[in-house]
């Protein structure tokens, strides 16, 4: 619990944080924002060279990781750890409609977009129990919470993983461990990019038009909600969603 007066935002030092898809985009600007904070940091990410890269730049280590690989992911916490805060972050949007999906597709989509969340979580909550202490931060999205017209899948995922860090943080409480998820809207990322490549800056478009801010937001924006979430200022949040959104879904 925060004492009455202390002011600690913003400052990790002395703890152990682990990023799923960490190398790029959002995890990346994560990474360099707990940093910065004073955190140990521990990129987890399949592209081992762009780990590899940023790490270098931030004083962090870099795991070679595949989210889907449940025994990995087991291996690479028991390796580097025990974490204090565990950011999962790594997904993989499809911009299709459902029709022009494949069983594969769906298969691909829940186990980097859902499954890696239970298989982090559940690797890194034992020692988070033992020590009394831990920051669980779902990256997620606001097609959770609105649907996704062309992501029916990838908005199902995350509405999974809003619905399970509600249980966590249920199950959790009582080791003085939270559970909070970042509901992000449109991003400026690689993932974005890659997601409406076939629509174009038309897509790009209509996703800056859902906003009220009339913008795409930034990959550090999502960064300082995780660090906020983290921090001991946010020791009485839990079970949370936080939308960092730009006011999508609002109308206007």
């Amino acid at each position: 619990m925060l004492a009455a007066g202390t002011l600690t935002f913003g400052r990790l030092d002395r703890r152990r944080a682990f990023v799923s898809g960490g190398a790029q985009g959002i995890g990346a600007a994560i990474v360099r924002s707990f940093a910065a904070a004073g955190c140990h940091v521990v990129i987890g990410d399949l592209d081992i060279a762009a780990a590899t890269e940023l790490a270098g730049q931030v004083g962090a280590v870099p795991a070679k990781l595949d989210v889907t690989d449940t025994g990995l992911v087991q291996q690479v916490i028991s390796q580097h750890g025990p974490f204090d805060i565990v950011v999962n972050n790594a997904g993989v949007d499809q911009h299709a409609f459902f029709t022009d999906t494949t069983p594969a597709d769906w298969a691909k989509l829940l186990a980097v977009n859902l499954v890696s969340v239970f298989a982090c979580t559940h690797a890194a909550l034992p020692e988070m129990q033992s020590a009394g202490f831990g920051r669980i931060i779902n990256i997620a999205s606001e097609a959770a919470r609105l649907g996704s017209r062309g992501g029916a899948v990838y908005a199902a995922a995350k509405g999974g993983v809003v619905a399970f860090t509600k249980s966590i943080a249920r199950e959790n409480a009582r080791y003085g461990i939270t559970a909070n998820v970042i509901a992000p809207g449109p991003i400026r990322t690689p993932m974005l990019k890659q997601a409406v490549a076939k629509g174009g800056d038309r897509i790009l478009e209509a996703m800056t038009d859902s906003t009220l801010l009339r913008r795409l937001g930034e990959p550090e924006e999502i960064a300082a909600a995780a660090l906020f979430l983290a921090s001991d200022q946010a020791s009485y949040i839990t079970g949370e969603t936080i939308g960092v959104s730009g006011g999508m879904g609002l109308g206007g």
